[in-house]
């Protein structure tokens, strides 16, 4: 990796780096026929990878500065507050945190919460998904699903996918040769209806989401391991067949899972990667 870019400014901010990943993302990621889903065909791996590398390295080095805001989220719950919404929900959670803020030095603590925070939010945006919030070492986002269901359910897999190989061969790669820990990911998705909100009566009070998949999806979130996806039974019946076939079914033992589907009664399932 090079030292030097002439095409820094002073701060070492360079957002074209954000709109290139956008344009790739949206424009080369994700090709597909009508007919079949391709693995290989998720993204150009290379090229969006040197992106996300070449950006941590820069915030490393001190050059960089991470520009993360949830302003795109909240504009979009805004417009729905005091309504029930049709939502995919996803939780990202980092691996290992509480261990790194008991054994990174602060600044290097900081470097990677944020790098994870805006690497991972990058790919939700520019997939059409909003993030909500960040808690701490998680970034939880949701996607509109009200138009098309099946196509929602798709592509926020191909988001967690995407964002799992960005982490393990983009950006874990720079953090080995700086003496950072590696990181890993586990990531669970719901879909169902969600009440949008606001804390307060003002037009700039936060804007949040509640509802029984919001608490669904934390908890598989919970109980997914390091670098795969588990989504509940909402999310899994709607994937296509060949996704699908990438999950298995979690059987849980006595009372280890205590969540219901509300329309049945009976437990509800969760799948995760095999």
């Amino acid at each position: 990796m090079r030292e030097e870019n002439n095409d820094l400014d002073k701060d070492g901010n360079d957002d074209s780096v954000d709109d290139e990943d956008r344009r790739i993302l949206e424009d080369i990621i994700y090709k597909k026929s009508n007919s079949t889903y391709n693995e290989t065909d998720i993204f150009d791996l290379k090229t969006l990878i040197h992106l996300r590398q070449d950006r941590l390295w820069r915030a490393i080095k001190e050059r960089y500065m991470y520009n993360t805001s949830i302003k795109r989220g909240q504009d979009y719950l805004i417009r729905h507050v005091d309504k029930k919404v049709p939502l995919l929900i996803m939780y990202a959670d980092l691996v290992g945190s509480t261990k790194m803020s008991m054994t990174l030095p602060v600044e290097k603590l900081v470097t990677v919460i944020r790098a994870f925070s805006h690497e991972l939010s990058s790919v939700i945006e520019s997939l059409n998904g909003y993030v909500l919030k960040y808690a701490g070492d998680a970034v939880i986002a949701f996607f509109p699903s009200g138009f098309n269901k099946y196509l929602t359910c798709d592509n926020a897999y191909r988001c967690a996918k995407s964002m799992i190989s960005i982490i393990k061969f983009g950006i874990n790669p720079i953090l080995s040769k700086h003496d950072f820990p590696n990181l890993a990911v586990k990531i669970g998705i719901d879909e169902g209806e969600n009440i949008v909100f606001q804390y307060g009566y003002d037009k700039s009070s936060q804007a949040d989401i509640l509802g029984y998949t919001m608490n669904v999806t934390s908890k598989i979130t919970s109980i997914t391991a390091p670098d795969k996806i588990s989504v509940g039974e909402n999310v899994y019946k709607l994937l296509h067949p060949q996704i699908q076939s990438n999950f298995r079914q979690i059987i849980f033992d006595g009372n280890e899972w205590k969540y219901i589907d509300i329309n049945t009664g009976n437990a509800y399932q969760v799948y995760t990667l095999k």
